[in-house]
């Protein structure tokens, strides 16, 4: 998760008059490199489609398309008590969520750890140790008067993993890659459903998991739950990604389940990983580089564009070639911080974003703090331009998988549900894919948009709760497509 600094007024709209000739000139550079036309916008969507499909096909390609074994959604009247556990990039979630008899509604309680660094490249065993101690804490703290060993029923869980996984099972995944920097060696192409019930039989808790779920696909089912006009989810955070419901005739890779062709299948796209061949995204050498010194390079190159995790890193390198080799910015001073790989995240363009003086005070007062640099005026303007090129590009960018799974699909009109600290915090960002949007899918001007990004409900909490409902649910109905282990669940 990346955090934001608190939201203040709109920001101005800035002046070049006093920028130096030879700035003047980087920064019509810089928006050559970074500017996304609408051609480019249609030219992306399209190749999309086409790599949507192709993730769906028995070869498969670069964009995984998982799917994810929520057979359907929710009709608002599921009832119950659930945890979730929600593992992102920066904390560990856990919560626990009642759905009672009222349509839509539910009530939740939770409570955050923090995931030590040291755990994301560390030991397998010691990872999934520590949240089945923050499972075992927060249940003897809300069910203190009860005997954990003594408890009739388990509590179905919810696990939201938010990384590739592929899914034979609802209650199992094989993790294809760690993302969000983590890299734990031992546990790419294993199952990590035994690896936290093992942890979890250890403690005796009294919990039985019944969906292994990703933040993308909870957040489709948690927005259906309270929307049933959504009908796409999407994440655009540290990571980015999108989920939707297909058809299970329209998925040629599980054909040889048999199921009927109209059933619907929750697919998690995992389209991070859109363009991994490079044939249409326009990468800069900003993006060549942050590619060829990441953990993964030649992995995930969408998500690498638009993503939180990478937009601090795109500014930063920018600024270095730009002192380094071309005009010379914050000349004779030292930029040893600066020249420290991800020491700025997406806050620090969002806080230039929103910086409302026109002598970009706030700004000049953020370098001088953050990294060392005292910027003159001009400078500071640069860096304004260069925040929103790339804040820009980013939200443009992200359109084009909404709008490629429109056209897939054939929607016409929906709600979008969105979540993720980039669309919620960072500054006109969904105005910026809103205009994409129109401009990819040619939209009358002056009309209302068919295709509207809304924020949504809790994924990785309600969604999870709500999807080891629907499992549970269809355990009940005899409809055990997708699950592997009943036992317990009712």
């Amino acid at each position: 998760m990346v955090d934001f600094p608190p939201r203040r007024k709109p920001s101005r709209k800035g002046s070049m008059a006093d920028v130096p000739k030879d700035l003047l000139e980087q920064i019509k550079e810089l928006e050559r490199l970074f500017i996304v036309d609408q051609a480019k916008l249609k030219e992306v969507t399209d190749h999309f489609v086409m790599e949507l499909e192709k993730g769906l096909s028995v070869e498969g390609g670069s964009i995984p398309m998982n799917p994810t074994w929520v057979m359907g959604y929710p009709d608002g009247y599921e009832t119950g008590t659930f945890l979730a556990l929600d593992m992102g990039g920066t904390n560990l979630r856990v919560c626990e969520i009642i759905l009672p008899e009222e349509k839509g509604e539910f009530e939740i309680i939770q409570s955050k750890y923090r995931m030590p660094e040291e755990l994301k490249t560390g030991d397998s065993e010691e990872l999934w140790e520590y949240i089945a101690d923050c499972l075992q804490q927060f249940i003897e703290y809300h069910h203190e008067t009860e005997d954990l060993e003594q408890m009739d029923k388990k509590l179905p869980l919810g696990f939201t993993f938010s990384f590739p996984a592929t899914q034979d099972y609802i209650d199992h995944g094989i993790l294809q890659r760690w993302t969000k920097g983590f890299d734990i060696s031992g546990v790419e192409g294993k199952d990590v459903a035994p690896l936290l019930e093992a942890a979890l039989a250890k403690r005796k808790l009294p919990i039985k998991l019944g969906a292994l779920i990703n933040d993308t696909t909870g957040t489709l089912i948690a927005s259906h739950y309270t929307d049933d006009t959504t009908q796409i989810g999407c994440i655009f955070g540290t990571g980015c990604n999108a989920a939707y419901m297909e058809n299970c005739g329209s998925v040629p890779k599980i054909a040889h389940y048999n199921l009927p062709p109209d059933m619907p299948i929750a697919i998690n796209c995992e389209y991070g990983a859109f363009d991994n061949e490079h044939v249409v995204l326009p990468r800069t050498p900003y993006d060549v580089v942050i590619d060829e010194d990441s953990p993964r390079p030649g992995q995930q190159s969408f998500e690498k564009m638009i993503a939180g995790l990478y937009l601090g890193e795109l500014f930063r390198l920018v600024l270095v070639d730009l002192h380094d080799n071309k005009c010379k910015i914050f000349e004779g001073q030292d930029i040893g911080k600066l020249r420290k790989a991800y020491s700025l995240d997406a806050s620090f363009l969002s806080f230039i974003e929103e910086d409302p003086f026109e002598n970009l005070s706030e700004t000049g007062e953020l370098f001088s703090k953050e990294i060392g640099i005292k910027a003159n005026k001009p400078e500071l303007e640069l860096c304004r331009r260069l925040a929103e090129l790339v804040g820009t590009r980013a939200a443009r960018l992200s359109a084009c998988g909404v709008a490629a799974i429109c056209k897939k699909k054939d929607i016409q009109s929906c709600h979008v549900g969105a979540d993720g600290s980039v669309f919620n915090k960072y500054p006109h960002f969904k105005a910026r894919g809103a205009q994409a949007l129109r401009e990819i899918l040619n939209w009358p001007k002056g009309k209302r948009d068919p295709v509207e990004i809304r924020a949504a409900e809790d994924g990785s909490g309600v969604g999870a709760a709500l999807i080891a409902a629907l499992t549970i649910k269809r355990v009940k109905a005899g409809n055990l497509v997708g699950i592997r282990n009943t036992e317990g669940m009712i």
